[in-house]
This record gives C-alpha cells, sequence and structure tokens, in this order.
C-alpha cells in the first residue's frame, strides 16, 4: 500500500491500532533508561505516544500524513500532552536522527529488499550500546495464524532480519516466533493465534 492508501484507510476509522502501545514492545522496552526514540513507521503512534509518555525524547516517522495527524492529536489531548516530534516521510529515504538509543519498527510489512534497506538505515542511526526491537507478522502467519497480510512477499521471519543484519555483528537479546492471540471482529470472544517475528538487537 502507498501513503496515499494509508491515508484513506487511516481516515475510514477513528483508530485503525489500538490506542495503547503494541504488546510486545511494552514488555520488552518498559524497564529501559529512557533517552531518544525513533518510531520508524509509526502509523497512528501508539508505541510513540507511550514512549514518550515514560519520559523517551520521541521521534514518529511515517509517509501518512493522515496517520501522523491522529497521533499528534491524541498526544495533545493526553493528560499532561506528549511531545512526540512527528515527521512525514517515507522510510527508505527519509533523513534519520543520529545516536539514536533505541528504534522500534513494529509492523512495517515491507519487501525483502526494501526490509534490509530499512533495517540498516536504522541500525545505522543508533548509537552504541541503542536497541533495535522490531515485531513483524512472521512469514509462518500466512498459512498457520490468524489475520495479517495475505502477501508472503512482505511477510519475515527472525531469521531474515538476524541475516539483513548480520555483518554489523549484533548483540542478538531475543530473536525467534512469538504468538499473540487475535479478538474476534465483533469483539466477543478470540478468532484465534498469530504468529509474528520478533527481534531485539543491540549495537555493539
Amino acid at each position: 500500500m502507498d501513503a496515499a492508501a494509508w491515508d484513506e484507510r487511516y481516515a475510514a476509522a477513528p483508530l485503525v491500532w489500538s490506542a495503547g502501545p503494541n504488546a510486545f514492545v511494552e514488555r520488552d522496552l518498559a524497564d529501559l533508561t529512557p533517552g531518544t526514540a525513533l518510531d520508524l513507521g509509526s502509523g497512528e503512534g501508539r508505541n510513540a505516544r507511550w514512549l514518550a509518555s515514560r519520559g523517551w525524547h520521541v521521534t514518529a516517522l511515517d509517509f501518512s500524513p493522515v496517520g501522523l495527524d491522529k497521533g499528534r492529536r491524541l498526544a495533545a489531548e493526553h493528560d499532561p500532552p506528549l511531545e512526540v516530534d512527528w515527521v512525514v516521510g517515507d522510510v527508505l529515504s527519509a533523513p534519520l536522527p543520529g545516536a539514536l538509543d533505541l528504534v522500534v519498527v513494529a509492523y512495517l510489512q515491507l519487501p525483502a529488499a526494501e526490509r534490509r534497506t530499512t533495517l540498516r538505515r536504522a541500525w545505522d542511526a543508533l548509537a552504541p550500546g541503542g536497541t533495535l526491537h522490531l515485531v513483524a507478522h512472521d512469514a509462518t502467519n500466512l498459512h498457520e495464524g490468524t489475520g495479517g497480510p495475505q502477501d508472503a512477499r512482505v511477510l519475515c521471519t527472525a531469521a531474515d532480519v538476524l541475516e539483513d543484519l548480520a555483518d554489523q555483528d549484533p548483540e542478538v537479546v531475543h530473536a525467534g516466533r512469538v504468538t499473540r492471540t487475535v479478538a474476534a471482529p465483533d469483539g466477543h470472544g478470540d478468532a484465534g493465534t498469530a504468529y509474528d517475528a520478533l527481534v531485539h538487537l543491540r549495537r555493539r
């Protein structure tokens, strides 16, 4: 989907994603000491807002101005208001902040070559000791899980992500497949299990 398509999707609903952060982002990053962070492909900024609420200095970058406008509004309505730098740009080419302590990449589903370019740009933006946290729809979800993109070209595994950054010699905190329960569309009960790739790395 291009930026215009995502603008239409974000404009069609009060919130496309949950108001709160991704569960794996919250679980894995809650104990990190706040610093500078980038939410890459942030959409409505749920993870960026959560990080900001915990004292992080956050840049939220996405190519959908509609999604970012929603994030900006929700940040302003928070008590107290949350400070996030909302930047419209393409993850493949937009200038990124440098010397970051954290980059979050949550469900940014790209074809392999674009994923590799994006992750290497994110890695280059990290300071030594910085953290890259990625969660994505796993390739196995297409046939074994529930929901998510139905195009195998934009799915990946943790091994794919590690291969993208193999020559950077990252410290691997976690890399593997994780599960989450998907709620039924009507909100009553569960629709099934989804499989995600979760990769948590530190730059040496």
